[in-house]
């Protein structure tokens, strides 16, 4: 599979003025770049986990998967703003770019910044956390080459600090 040079992150984050969590990955995958939402791939568990975490039917539209997480005062975007991929690999990140925060950061109330994987939190150190000030929490990947690691039932458990007060 060929290198990609990600030029731009091609999804909006999806917050609104009520958010108190930030959950970031470190790139769309493939997938997630073809259907235009994040976690796309369809053995990806973050949405069965989201569903699971916080006790609401799985969402399987765009529209649905936004109502979830925005109604639980969850937003979703991601660390890089650009970089060269190969495939969906974090491994094969270089030369990353991170997101401007900024804008998140102001126009909503985010308290809690949360990683999807290990790669997303270790560049959010890197590049983000001297800028944003916060913080952030990794938790494991959801990804499919997670599976064996990570079985659903543990993803939920660790994911379920999501629902702790702030």
């Amino acid at each position: 599979m060929n290198t990609q040079r990600i030029v731009h992150h091609s999804l909006d984050p999806v917050f609104d003025s009520a958010s108190t969590i930030l959950i970031l990955g470190t790139m769309p995958s493939v997938a997630s770049r073809e259907v235009g939402f994040y976690y796309s791939h369809p053995q990806n568990r973050f949405w069965q986990v989201m569903s699971a975490v916080f006790d609401e039917p799985l969402p399987y539209t765009t529209e649905q998967k936004t109502r979830l997480v925005l109604s639980r005062g969850v937003a979703l975007w991601d660390v890089l703003a650009s970089c060269e991929i190969t495939g969906s690999e974090d491994s094969s990140i270089r030369k990353p770019v991170a997101n401007d925060f900024s804008a998140i950061l102001s126009d909503s109330k985010i308290k809690r910044i949360y990683t999807t994987g290990e790669k997303a939190a270790t560049l959010y150190r890197k590049l983000c956390r001297s800028k944003t000030g916060i913080d952030a929490i990794p938790l494991p990947s959801t990804s499919p080459a997670n599976r064996g690691r990570y079985p659903l039932n543990t993803l939920i458990e660790l994911y379920s600090v999501l629902r702790q007060p702030l």
